[in-house]
């Protein structure tokens, strides 16, 4: 194991293991079998949520990138905006797919203007209902749909809560449909957005379409140290970009050797050190007190085990001092 590594207790583990996702709603990917996706297929976004969702449109409507839609959403109709078409869409399922209603009219634009002015007020009346039920709630976002009389409350708590008689007054107060929403901190994130330890923005609110599931394994893999505060991002759980980047990991780890693999080696027996699979350099350490950086392009495996190829032993090797 690499020395990057930094010892694990059982508490340590115990701490690790909370950072993974448990909650929210991640996304472990879809599985669209053979399924052909209609062409052209329109990556849209719900901008108050930072939620992805794939449309087809009617043949008579051809969209531009930046056009505002009306479309059926899971929370119902309202607009949303066309990033582009998407030529092989990744991690989603045929019943995922919605079609666009109609292309938004100046109305709807200045109607969604009008109620986004009101979501501030909405929130203050849900923060003053809230303290009078004596409810341990935290309210994330307010929104008004604009396709329907509908307006959704976004908040977090700690524990499950019984909000029936909040949502009595609420409706008394604005008089349509209220739907309050449950979300976990990642998906908190997901909707305020900021920007992460590597300075960019979240990328759960301004790349990602779904939140997928992190998990220890992950960090381990990439040889990344298993320090929580180095590991985990803003929301208190592990960063999305280690799922982003494990795939790349698996895949490069078949073309390389595993840590402590032992091979004959320029009349020496070598034990592998470490590996870098973002430099693609293998570190070798001989017996006789030697260390190189090997390419791991120079590394093959026949009959269940690794050798190196020793035709221009110098090409793509360096000497460790």
């Amino acid at each position: 194991m690499s020395d990057i590594f930094e010892t694990e207790t059982d508490d340590d583990e115990a701490e690790l293991r909370e950072l993974e996702d448990s909650d929210g709603e991640s996304y472990d990917g879809g599985d669209s079998g053979n399924y052909v996706f209609p062409h052209p297929l329109y990556r849209l976004k719900l901008d108050y949520s930072s939620e992805a969702v794939y449309a087809t449109a009617p043949k008579k409507l051809s969209l531009k990138p930046g056009d505002c839609v009306l479309l059926p959403t899971r929370y119902g109709s309202d607009l949303a905006r066309n990033l582009g078409t998407s030529e092989h869409p990744v991690g989603i399922r045929p019943s995922d797919l919605v079609e666009v209603i109609r292309l938004a009219s100046q109305k709807d634009l200045d109607h969604a203007c009008e109620l986004a002015a009101q979501e501030v007020d909405a929130g203050k009346v849900f923060r003053e209902k809230v303290k009078k039920h004596g409810l341990a709630m935290k309210l994330i976002a307010v929104h008004f749909l604009v396709g329907e009389p509908k307006v959704l409350f976004f908040f977090s708590s700690d524990n499950r809560v019984d909000f029936r008689e909040l949502v009595k007054d609420l409706v008394g107060v604005f008089k349509m449909r209220i739907e309050l929403r449950q979300i976990g901190v990642r998906d908190e994130s997901r909707i305020t957005g900021g920007l992460g330890i590597c300075g960019r923005p979240f990328c759960c609110h301004c790349i990602s379409e779904k939140l997928p599931s992190v998990s220890i394994k992950m960090a381990k893999e990439q040889n990344l140290s298993l320090n929580s505060a180095k590991i985990s991002g803003q929301c208190g759980r592990l960063l999305c970009c280690l799922s982003y980047e494990s795939k790349v990991y698996e895949d490069a780890k078949h073309t390389m050797p595993p840590e402590g693999t032992r091979f004959f080696y320029d009349e020496t027996s070598f034990r592998v050190s470490s590996v870098n699979v973002i430099t693609g350099m293998v570190q070798i350490t001989g017996e006789d007190g030697r260390v190189l950086e090997v390419n791991a392009s120079r590394f093959s495996r026949s009959g269940g085990r690794w050798k190196i190829d020793e035709r221009d032993k110098k090409s793509g090797e360096t000497v460790k001092s």
